[in-house]
């Protein structure tokens, strides 16, 4: 699975002493993330990446502690639920025939 960001057109961010206000356009609807939630959307903004590749990424970042993968799923499920972020499915290619 991939994941992106909602286009960076829908979202408009505030960032609110350590929350972040997303209002989300398409919806209608405004989100108050905490850390790691902007952090999450701000690496997906650039391009779609797999849960490996978007821990990688944020592992340049900040310093992840155990348990990382474990709690970016968690987070991403949450951001897919709100609709800010979109579950991609691989593609994969045509099977050969034996």
């Amino acid at each position: 699975m991939r994941y992106r960001a909602a286009a960076p057109d829908t979202l408009l961010s505030r960032e609110l002493d350590m929350l972040v206000a997303v209002f989300h356009r398409s919806s209608g609807i405004t989100h108050l993330l905490a850390s790691p939630a902007p952090e999450i959307l701000q690496a997906l903004a650039a391009e779609p990446l797999d849960r490996d590749g978007l821990l990688a990424k944020l592992g340049e970042a900040f310093e992840l502690g155990d348990g990382g993968a474990d709690a970016l799923a968690a987070r991403l499920d949450e951001l897919v639920a709100a609709g800010l972020v979109e579950a991609l499915p691989v593609a994969t290619g045509p099977v050969a025939a034996a």
